[in-house]
């Protein structure tokens, strides 16, 4: 018998890396979508025919329980949220409401439909915000700096909860920045490679951006999914950082991207006020120790690689 796995955003970024790795080793997947009047399947649309699709949502405690009961899964993976931190001031309430207390709404349908499940939550860097050390590990003090942060905060600390109180097989993964050609393009890496695609077919001229100074801590999405599946391997639920362990400057990444078109950033690049956070996060930069040592998990894709390969994939879109 396939394990049966359950995704929430199944139609994001991560979600249709972990169900492209899951329908890879076997298993039945199945991901919720919510219902609305515009369906976007585009990042899994080679797949739809491989994966079975249940209506929920997390605002809707009962369609989460009704999907656990439709789908019959060994392992859930909770990958949907408000997920674009600029939209997390804009939409507090509604960010709080998905990212922080969905993750409780299907805890708790988890643990009145089968406690056996196996659970994942996406946590994410953003919960260190304004850091407390360099590098950020499984234990340092979390102080974020964004509505969306303070919601990935909540929902990190009630699947610990829920692990401690029911002993459920509950894990968070602490994903720092991970792009990919599916990433939307909103997110800053997309919003650089599709705008140096652009400006190369002369479909656009500047580049407007915000704080060029902030580093992260960028790795490649189809990486990070394996780490996400190796973590309910364990015999015991647990948490992980997941990250290269190596920064870069947003600066460095449009170095890289116009580069890789043969243009010079300085010639397109404006600093726009209007993209800068009210409150920034200058330093995230992951200590991903423990899940190399515990999981055997390391990323296989450098920085460079992925932004080249990012361009290389909008240029193809934009021709």
């Amino acid at each position: 018998m396939s394990k049966h796995a359950l995704i929430t955003g199944v139609t994001g970024q991560d979600g249709s890396y972990l169900a492209e790795l899951l329908l890879d080793k076997g298993y039945e997947v199945w991901g919720v979508v919510r219902r609305a009047s515009t369906e976007n399947y585009e990042r899994i649309e080679h797949l739809r025919d491989r994966i079975r699709f249940v209506h929920a949502d997390l605002l809707d405690q009962s369609s989460l329980t009704q999907a656990l009961l439709d789908s019959e899964p060994d392992e859930v993976y909770n990958l949907a949220a408000q997920s674009f931190v600029p939209t997390s001031w804009t939409q507090p309430v509604l960010t709080a409401e998905f990212t922080a207390l969905g993750v409780t709404r299907l805890l708790e349908s988890i643990r009145q439909v089968n406690p056996g499940i196996r659970f994942y939550q996406a946590s994410s860097s953003e919960m260190f915000g304004k850091v407390a050390e360099v590098p950020q590990t499984e234990t340092t003090p979390f102080y974020p700096r964004s509505p969306y942060g303070a919601a990935k905060a909540y929902g990190h600390y009630i699947t610990v909860n829920y692990r401690e109180s029911y002993g459920l097989h509950c894990t968070s993964g602490i994903l720092f920045n991970h792009e990919s050609p599916r990433r939307g393009r909103e997110f800053v890496t997309r919003k650089v490679t599709d705008g140096v695609a652009r400006i190369t077919r002369g479909l656009q001229h500047g580049l407007p951006m915000g704080n060029l100074d902030a580093k992260r801590d960028w790795g490649f999405a189809g990486d990070y999914v394996e780490a996400m599946w190796r973590m309910l391997q364990q015999p015991e639920g647990d948490d992980y950082v997941v990250a290269t362990g190596e920064t870069n400057t947003v600066q460095r990444l449009v170095e890289v991207a116009f580069s890789h078109a043969g243009l010079d950033w300085t010639e397109h690049v404006t600093l726009d006020e209007r993209f800068v956070r009210p409150a920034e996060v200058d330093l995230l930069i992951g200590d991903g120790s423990k899940a190399e040592a515990k999981l055997g998990w390391t990323p296989t894709v450098g920085f460079d690689h992925l932004i080249r390969m990012m361009v290389d994939a909008d240029l193809e879109r934009v021709s």
